[in-house]
C-alpha cells in the first residue's frame, strides 16, 4: 500500500498505519504496534515523504480501510481518503464437534470466481491427501476415527494459495487404561507404593481408584505410603468422560513376616489317654511360613498340622509353633497338653516297724491323673472290699491287695501276704523283690539269709 506526502512548515515526528476498524474518537492505533500485525507489516519507505508498507499473510480478517497517519510536532493527522483492500479467500468449514463414529463433511469455500471445472486438493497437517481430489468442493470422512485428527485446509489445483487450516478434534471414550506400579518388583510391608493410571481419551478422562467397590482416591497417581497387609488386594482405576468409560485392574501382593501365631488344640476340652489329638498352628504370613513344632525346647514336628495318635501320658506338656519365612519368623504362645489317664502302676507298701502282735498299715500307691481319690481294699477270696481309703490296717494273717479309682477308670494292685512273727517280713520282702525288680531282689534276698541264720 503505497503512501506519499509533503507537510511544509511543519516537523513530522511520526509516520505510521492505521486502519478504520480500530480508530476509537481522537484514538489513532499504530499497526506495527499490533501483534496481530507486528510480524506482517513491513514499512519500505523513508517515513518522511513515502510511508508505503507491505502487508503479508493476508487474510479475510484484514479486510478493511487503511490510511496513512502521521504525527507533527503539533497534531496528529490522518491521511484520507485511504486504501481499501479487498481479500479473497478459501476457507475450510467444518463441524465444531466431530465424535468417533461420525461422518464428518469438510467444504472449502472460496470467494473466488472458480469454473465449474476447478479442482480440489486437499491436505491434514499440511501434507497433501493425494487419494482425495475432488471435482467438487467437499471432503467426505466417513466413519471418522482417532487417527483422522489434524489440521485440514485446502487448495485449488493450478493456484499456489491454500487455505488457512481448521483443527479436527475427534473425541473419543477411554480406551484400554494401563496401570504401573511403582516401585516394580516385590512389594514389603512398609514400603511405599505409586499406582499410575495412563488413559488414552479425547477429552482427558477423570480418574477414580477403587478397591473393593469402595473409592478410595482419585486423580491418576494414587499413592500409598508405608504400605500393610490390609492394603493387599485388586485395585481398579476407572477412566471416565462424556463419551464413555472403560477399567483397569491390577493386584497388590504385599509381603509381610508372620503375625497373628497361635495353636488351636482339637478336639477341645478333656484329653484322655487314647485319643487321638490335632495341633493346628494358625499363621498370617505372605508368603506361607514353613512351621516347626517344639515339646520344651525340642523340635518334634513340621508342617501346619500336628498330629498325635493314641495319645499317652508321655505325650503331656507344653507345646508351641515356629512360623518362618525369608522375611521374618514368629513363636506361637505354648499351649498345654494335660493328658488324662486311669490308675496305672498300683502298689501296696507297708509303713512303720512291724512288732508281734500289731496290727500291720498298708499304703496303696497310684499313678494316674487325676490322682486317684477313691481307694478300695480287697482280701482275698472274698467279694466284698474289707476297707477303704489310701491307708488300711490290716487286724488279721491273709493276702491283701489294693483297687484305685478315678473317673477315668481304676486298676488293682498286686496281693501281699500278712501273718505273724517273723514269716511275715519273710513274705514281706519277697513281695517287694516281686515289685521292685532285681537290684531290691539281690538287697532283700541278702536280708533273708541273714535272717534265717539267726533264727
Amino acid at each position: 500500500m503505497t503512501c506519499t506526502f509533503t507537510y511544509p512548515g511543519y516537523y513530522i515526528t511520526k509516520v505510521f498505519w492505521t486502519k478504520r476498524s480500530v480508530i476509537k474518537g481522537e484514538q489513532i492505533p499504530d499497526l506495527s504496534e499490533d501483534p496481530e500485525y507486528r510480524q506482517r507489516l513491513q514499512y519500505l519507505g523513508d517515513q518522511q515523504q513515502n510511508c508505503t508498507v507491505r502487508l503479508s499473510h493476508v487474510t479475510l480478517k484484514d479486510e478493511d480501510k487503511y490510511y496513512c497517519s502521521f504525527i507533527t510536532d503539533q497534531y496528529k493527522r490522518i491521511h484520507y481518503p485511504g486504501v481499501t483492500l479487498t481479500v479473497t479467500d478459501l476457507q475450510v468449514e467444518s463441524p465444531e464437534r466431530v465424535t468417533e463414529g461420525d461422518s464428518v463433511n469438510l467444504r472449502c469455500k472460496s470467494s473466488c470466481a472458480l469454473t465449474d471445472r476447478a479442482t480440489f486438493i486437499w491436505y491434514r497437517n499440511s501434507q497433501p491427501l493425494t487419494e482425495r481430489r475432488d471435482r467438487n468442493n467437499e471432503l467426505l470422512l466417513q466413519s471418522v476415527r482417532r487417527e483422522d485428527s489434524g489440521r485440514y485446509s485446502c487448495a485449488v489445483d493450478g493456484h499456489t494459495h491454500i487455505s488457512p487450516a481448521v483443527q479436527i478434534n475427534v473425541m473419543y471414550p477411554p480406551v484400554n487404561p494401563v496401570i504401573y506400579i511403582s516401585p516394580f518388583g516385590v512389594i514389603v510391608e512398609g514400603d511405599s507404593v505409586t499406582l499410575n493410571c495412563i488413559s488414552d481419551s479425547n477429552p482427558p478422562a477423570e480418574i477414580s481408584w477403587i478397591k473393593g467397590g469402595t473409592i478410595v482416591g482419585s486423580g491418576r497417581i494414587y499413592s500409598i505410603s508405608k504400605i500393610s497387609s490390609d492394603d493387599s488386594g485388586e485395585y481398579k482405576c476407572k477412566s471416565i468422560n462424556e463419551h464413555g468409560e472403560k477399567y483397569s485392574a491390577v493386584n497388590l501382593n504385599v509381603i509381610y513376616p508372620p503375625k497373628s501365631v497361635s495353636v488351636v488344640i482339637s478336639p477341645c476340652g478333656v484329653i484322655v489317654e487314647g485319643d487321638s489329638v490335632t495341633l493346628n498352628c494358625i499363621s498370617d504370613s505372605n508368603p506361607p511360613a514353613e512351621i516347626s513344632w517344639f515339646k520344651g525346647g525340642t523340635i518334634v514336628g513340621s508342617g501346619r498340622i500336628y498330629n498325635i495318635s493314641k495319645i499317652s501320658s508321655d505325650d503331656s506338656g507344653e507345646y508351641k509353633c515356629k512360623s518362618i519365612h525369608n522375611y521374618g519368623e514368629k513363636y506361637s504362645d505354648a499351649v498345654t497338653l494335660n493328658v488324662m489317664y486311669p490308675p496305672k502302676k498300683v502298689l501296696v507298701s507297708i509303713s512303720g516297724v512291724i512288732v508281734e502282735g500289731d496290727s500291720v498299715t498298708l499304703n496303696c500307691i497310684s499313678d494316674s491323673n487325676p490322682p486317684a481319690l477313691n481307694f478300695s481294699w480287697f482280701k482275698e477270696n472274698e467279694p466284698s472290699a474289707v476297707g477303704s481309703g489310701q491307708s488300711f490296717s490290716a487286724l488279721q494273717s491273709g493276702r491283701f491287695y489294693c483297687q484305685a479309682h478315678n473317673q477315668h477308670g481304676s486298676q488293682r494292685s498286686g496281693a501281699v501276704t500278712v501273718t505273724g512273727k517273723g514269716f511275715l517280713n519273710t513274705l514281706l520282702y519277697l513281695h517287694i523283690i516281686h515289685q521292685f525288680g532285681e537290684l531290691i531282689m539281690m538287697i532283700f534276698l541278702f536280708q533273708f539269709i541273714m535272717l534265717l541264720v539267726g533264727m
